[in-house]
């Protein structure tokens, strides 16, 4: 018998974490271990009961959702981190995915669709809202022409990981953002050593840098 997804609830709005636990309940593949209002409690119950996934709001007092996610991801890299919040702002999203989330939902999500993304990013998949898709793709489409100018000897996949690099985003936040698994973006980046004839991760950033890319 497969063990169910254990689940934690981290929102300081007692009414949605109410209904997205009544939610959940109509979910045999999930069991809702906890709830925290805050940060700080978020990561004393994380420790305490090891889900497989946290369901993680930003705003929130006593410690905002962008350090708890920091904090937990280094302390429990094997928990995957989906933040579901009102706010789709770029700067949020993308510090979100920097920061260890996997996915990244809207408050306004149908439960359909809800469900569905809590399935897939608590078993190692990464998901976002069709709006939040939109602006990645767009981030990722702002600078193309001039990187493949730049660095020729690199396919479309690499330099999307260059970029990233160029913008101080680890190995494992560049998979996640990218939805790829780590040990390709460790490939990608590996070639990109090669084609770059650089030594090492700091050599690849200063030259992309140098060329225009990550500001």
């Amino acid at each position: 018998m497969v063990e169910p997804l254990r689940v934690l609830i981290v929102d300081d709005h007692s009414v949605f974490r109410r209904g997205l636990r009544a939610l959940l309940a109509t979910v045999p593949e999930v069991t809702v271990v906890g709830e925290a209002a805050s940060g700080p409690i978020a990561l004393r119950l994380a420790a305490e009961h090891q889900p497989a996934l946290v369901l993680m709001d930003l705003q929130m007092p006593d410690g905002d959702g962008l350090t708890a996610i920091r904090q937990l991801a280094t302390a429990q890299p094997s928990v995957h981190i989906l933040v579901v919040t009102m706010f789709a702002d770029d700067d949020s999203v993308f510090a979100a995915l920097r920061a260890g989330a996997r996915g990244y939902l809207l408050k306004d999500t149908d439960n359909t669709e809800m469900i569905r993304a809590i399935l897939a990013v608590g078993h190692g998949e990464a998901i976002f809202s069709p709006t939040i898709a939109t602006r990645i793709l767009h981030f990722f489409a702002r600078q193309p022409a001039v990187a493949a100018t730049l660095f020729p000897d690199l396919s479309e996949s690499e330099r999307n990981v260059l970029q990233l690099m160029a913008r101080g985003m680890s190995n494992e936040a560049i998979a996640a953002q990218l939805a790829l698994s780590p040990r390709t973006v460790r490939n990608y980046v590996s070639n990109i050593f090669s084609k770059l004839h650089v030594a090492d991760r700091a050599e690849a950033i200063v030259k992309a840098r140098d060329a225009g890319l990550g500001r």
